[in-house]
Parts: structure tokens; C-alpha cells; sequence
């Protein structure tokens, strides 16, 4: 039986409370965490998003609220009023371990089943039950502490970019479908039946707008949707910080950014961000990472050996090199005696399912100077010991070298070693922060699979200026005036300065392999505002759910977002998505295969 509710009203947080409150009257609400029952004494432990206070009950208590007490079960929504006094038990473990609260009134307001699982950080439930009881699961603190902080970081961002000028603007949840990357998600329309709105993958076409429209600092906290296949730390909806500049270059929109990030570090986390960032072309963090967002918390730097093998009589590494490929190596110093053969085999069966090639090549040298190799003994003894001196392979090192025809695919092969060696030998440094811009990236890619050019960011991304009279002849070798932000090997955004000339941009949607009425279809109402005076601009976009699990040092994107998909996009809490009725299946003109 719920109590004859009156009337009170909450008049603090449970954990707000302090010692400068003794002997107060309060009034605190939340869920019941737990129980004690001594007899003639009641404790109860009160929650809520700020943590717990103790409440007291004892014989002396008005014997209505004494039975209610006695009645009340894990997860009862309550409300409380009483004094705040000393404990005389101190519990170190709480915020308010050094009082409690004398309960005077109590009201239960809601009672609770059984959990399917205990509200607690340690609980072993699995996460496909904790995801189906989502609304159970934020309970629990450490998820209640990582949804507060996502408060405030997104409160700071909007201070920040207002106080610097930016206006934030709504853009259109529905917009017209301009496939060109990643699968759209479509919605389809009543009124005009047979025909589809696209939920946007970002605000790019929009935010550009807004810069001819004469709004010349914008920034949102923007919803975003793709239909892609899900990793660690990604999912089909999600937030970013967009932002768009006008009259400025690469240089002013880095500088921003860096100050942005300073400042929310600095006030989430009181950590000092070092500033500006280190920047690498795409071609050094290729060339010395294998990855365009490397991890530079941790050595394992790669090294070329195209130069020392030129002549081997190896073939596996001639006609790597013979063929304007690469043969390139790294050094996993003081690891020769962690990785074993039976690990390097593992390591192998790794590589064949993760990566583009089906095997390395390895050379230790034991602490005692003992050595051994898959490779060393295909080549000159000169040859062999060039290589242990340009990857620096002294007693206690072990060495892993990938050869292939295509250069890509060897940096990048070798980029994904290095990483799963340092995850696995636990190399980068969890305490730091490691931020680095990559830029100057190729302004376009040709996919096999499509047979033509496609954008390696967007079809608006400006080529470099020097590189603009090699569209015509080498596209293939232009630059783009784009910047990537990467932390500990993790993309946080990236952005470019865009294309503001109209004939330009054409030339870029022909390069692309448009035509005039598929870019017309596609883009019509983009290239038309062009004629009416495009300003120079240029931005970019932080993903929020990334940035988020990277400064709380989540594992996985899901503990920062309150209702997240599963890998397969679906949500098992309310069993999205689900069948529709086949009325709404005719009001849409649309019928099931």
C-alpha cells in the first residue's frame, strides 16, 4: 500500500548532501540500493544519479513510518524526509559516508519486480540482457557517470562556439538521397508515393548552404545515420560536432580545433592537451605508421627495406620491389622471448583473416644473442645483416617484415600488425592523450570494383591549389586540402577546406564520372546556389559518441550513448526494427517481397 502522498517536494540530491548540512530538513527521492534490518534499527540506502544516502529508521520513528520501512524491496521508488545528523559509523566508500539521514515521512511512490539482473558495475549479466533492459542497465553508476559527462562535454562545445562567434543552426532531419559513400537510410513518402526522403549521413550539403546564405560560422550537435556494418566504435545513429567557417584556411579551422579541444580537456578532465598538435601528410603517417590514424603512444615504426633487397635472389622480396612494391619491417623490441612460436603462428592465422596478405616473415635474437628467422637464410649473409641493422634488431628483439606487389597493401598490412602486437603486449601508454592532424590527402581513389574514380573524403573537398593543373592530366596524384584529427589511433573528424567555384566543382563531379543529369538528379539544387557567390569556407565534423568513449576510456562506443544499437543495427530493448501493418504498407504505395 503506497503511502497517502503530501504533498513534499525533493529539496536535494541524495549525494549533494554534506556535513554543512546537519541538522537540516530534507527531503530526498530515489531507488532503494539496499537494506538492513537490525530489529529496532531500519538503514536503507537511497540513490539516485548522484549516488546514495544513508536513511535511519528506529523504534522511535512514527510506527506507520517504521512498518513502511520494514516493507520496503530493492529498486522501490521512495520519497524521505528527515534530519541530516552524523553517522557514527564512517563508510570511507561513499560521498556522503560521514551522515545519514533520521526519516520522520516516508512515500513509497512506486513499488519494482524482481531485477533481471543486479543494478551494480561488477554484475555479470550478459550484454545482450543488459541491452534488452537498457532502462535497468543505466542505473548502474558507471553508466550514469558517462551520460552526465556526455552533458557536459556537449555543454562545453556549445559555450565554446558560441562564445567564438558560431551560430548553431537546425539543418533537415529529411533530405534528398545523394548516395555517394556509405547506404543511405530512406524514408518513404505518403504523399508522394514511390518516392524517398534520406535521413542524413551528415549536414555537408546544408552547412555549405549556410555559408552562401551568409551565416559564416555555423555549428550543430547533429544526428547522423548510415546504414553500415558496425565496429567497436561505430554505430548507425549518431552525433557529431559539425562545424563550417567562412574566409578562412586549413590553418584557421586546425587552430580552432585545437583550442576547443584544449579547453574541454582541461575542463572534463583537468588534463593539459599539448598545443598545436603534430601533423603528418598521409604519406609520412603511411609511410611510418601504415594507417592514416596511427597510434603514436608506442614505437613500432615501420622501415623500408626496398633499397637493401633490390638484388636479393629471394623472390618473395625481389619481386616485391621489382614490381613498385615494398618490403617493410618493424622491430618489437624486447618482446623476443614474450612471442613464442606457437604466438607467431597465431599472429600469422591473424594476419590471413584480418588483412590483404597471408604471412610475414620473423628474425629474434634471444637476451643470450641466440638467433632465429624464417627468412635469413634465403639471403646473403650482407643482406641479412643490413636488416637487423636498419631495423635495429638487438638481443631480446624480434623483427616482422611483409612483402608485397602493391605498397599499399604491405603499409597497411603492417600498420594492422603493429597494432594488434601492441594491444596485445599491452605498448601504448593509457595515461596519454596523443593528438596529431593528418593531412594532404589524394583527392581521389580508384575503385576496381566501380571501375572510376571516387572521392577519398567528398566530391566538395578543394584539391591543394598547386595541384589544381594536375586535374587534367594526373588526377590520380592531386592532393586535397583535407585534415584528419586522430587520438591514440582512433579518427576523432575530419574535414577540408570546400570547393567554391562552380566550374570547379563541375569538374570534380566529371572527374568522378557524373553526368551532367546525374549531377544534375543528384546535386541540381547545390550547383545552382553556386552561381549566386560562394564564399571561401571550410569545417569539419568531430564524431561526439568517439570522443566521448575516448576521453571516459570506454571500450566500447555503446557505454556512452544511453539507447544503442547491436552490431546487426537492431535494438533489443524495443525489438527495432519490427514489421509495419499493411495499412501503413498501402498509405506509403509500397508492398513487401
Amino acid at each position: 500500500m503506497l503511502n497517502e502522498n503530501k504533498n513534499y517536494k525533493r529539496t536535494d540530491y541524495c549525494a549533494q548532501l554534506s556535513e554543512l548540512d546537519i541538522g537540516n530538513e530534507v527531503v530526498v527521492c530515489g531507488w532503494v540500493d539496499g537494506k538492513r534490518n537490525l530489529g529496532n534499527l531500519i538503514f536503507v540506502n537511497l540513490k539516485d544519479r548522484t549516488g546514495i544516502v544513508q536513511l535511519v529508521f528506529n523504534e522511535g520513528t512514527d510506527e506507520d513510518v517504521f512498518s513502511k520501512a520494514l516493507s520496503l524491496r530493492s529498486q522501490y521508488v521512495v520519497l524521505a524526509r528527515g534530519v541530516v545528523r552524523k553517522r557514527s559509523s564512517v563508510n570511507k566508500k561513499l560521498k556522503t559516508g560521514t551522515i545519514e539521514i533520521l526519516v520522520d515521512y516516508i512515500d513509497v511512490l512506486a513499488t519494482s519486480d524482481v531485477l533481471p539482473f543486479e543494478i551494480d558495475d561488477d554484475t555479470t549479466a550478459s550484454e545482450a540482457l543488459k541491452l534488452k533492459y537498457r532502462y535497468l542497465d543505466l542505473r548502474r553508476p558507471v553508466l550514469q557517470k558517462n551520460i552526465m559527462l556526455r552533458h557536459r562535454i556537449v555543454k562545453f562545445s556549445r559555450d565554446f562556439f558560441s562564445d567564438n562567434g558560431f551560430l548553431e543552426i537546425e539543418t533537415p532531419m529529411l533530405i534528398k538521397s545523394t548516395p555517394e559513400g556509405a547506404r543511405d537510410y530512406l524514408v518513404p513518402s505518403r504523399i508522394f508515393n514511390g518516392k524517398f526522403f534520406a535521413l542524413p549521413q551528415s549536414p555537408q550539403l546544408y552547412k555549405q548552404l549556410l555559408m552562401i546564405s551568409g551565416f559564416d560560422r555555423y555549428f550543430q550537435v547533429a544526428r547522423c545515420f548510415r546504414d553500415e556494418d558496425l565496429r567497436a566504435d561505430r554505430q548507425p545513429e549518431f552525433t557529431q560536432l559539425d562545424i563550417e567557417m567562412s574566409f578562412i584556411d586549413s590553418n584557421d579551422v586546425m587552430a580552432l580545433m585545437e583550442n576547443f579541444i584544449k579547453g574541454l580537456f582541461r575542463e572534463i578532465l583537468s588534463t593539459e592537451v599539448p598545443t598545436p598538435f603534430e601533423r603528418l601528410t598521409y604519406n609520412e603517417a603511411m609511410k611510418i605508421y601504415g594507417s592514416d590514424k596511427p597510434d603514436t603512444r608506442y614505437d613500432l615504426k615501420i622501415k623500408n627495406l626496398n633499397a637493401i633487397l633490390v638484388d636479393t635472389n629471394f623472390k618473395v622480396f625481389s619481386e616485391a620491389v621489382a614490381c613498385g612494391g615494398a618490403v617493410l619491417g618493424i622491430n618489437a623490441k624486447n618482446l623476443a622471448s614474450e612471442i613464442s612460436r606457437k604466438k607467431i603462428d597465431a599472429l600469422n592465422n591473424w594476419m590471413k583473416e584480418n588483412t590483404r596478405l597471408s604471412c610475414f616473415s620473423w628474425a629474434k635474437v634471444q637476451e643470450d644473442g641466440t638467433a632465429s628467422s624464417s627468412y635469413e637464410k634465403n639471403l646473403r649473409e650482407n643482406e641479412a645483416k643490413m636488416i637487423r641493422e636498419n631495423l635495429e634488431l638487438k638481443n631480446g628483439d624480434i623483427a616482422f617484415i611483409v612483402a608485397s606487389k602493391d605498397k599499399l597493401v604491405a603499409q597497411e598490412t603492417l600498420g594492422a600488425l603493429r597494432v594488434k602486437i601492441a594491444a596485445d603486449y599491452n605498448l601504448a601508454d593509457k595515461s596519454k592523450f596523443n593528438f596529431l592532424w593528418v593531412t594532404d590527402f589524394p583527392l581521389l581513389e580508384y575503385s576496381e570494383e566501380e571501375k572510376r574514380y571516387i572521392a577519398k573524403h567528398h566530391p566538395f573537398t578543394s584539391p591543394k591549389k598547386e595541384d589544381l593543373k594536375k586535374l587534367d592530366g594526373n588526377p590520380a596524384e592531386v592532393l586535397s586540402d583535407a585534415y584528419d584529427c586522430v587520438l591514440n589511433g582512433f579518427e576523432l573528424g575530419g574535414g577540408s577546406i570546400r570547393i567554391n567555384d562552380v566550374g570547379l566543382q563541375n569538374k570534380m563531379f566529371n572527374l568522378l564520372g557524373f553526368s551532367k543529369e546525374e549531377v544534375e538528379n543528384r546535386f541540381g539544387f547545390l550547383t545552382e546556389a553556386f552561381k549566386y557567390g560562394v564564399p571561401p569556407h571550410g569545417g569539419m565534423a568531430i564524431g561526439l559518441d568517439r570522443l566521448c568513449m575516448l576521453m571516459l576510456e570506454c571500450r566500447n562506443i555503446r557505454e556512452v550513448i544511453a539507447f544503442p544499437k547491436v552490431q546487426s543495427s537492431a535494438d533489443p530493448m524495443s525489438e527495432a526494427p519490427s514489421d509495419v501493418s499493411i495499412t501503413q504498407l498501402k498509405e506509403l504505395g509500397l508492398s513487401i517481397k
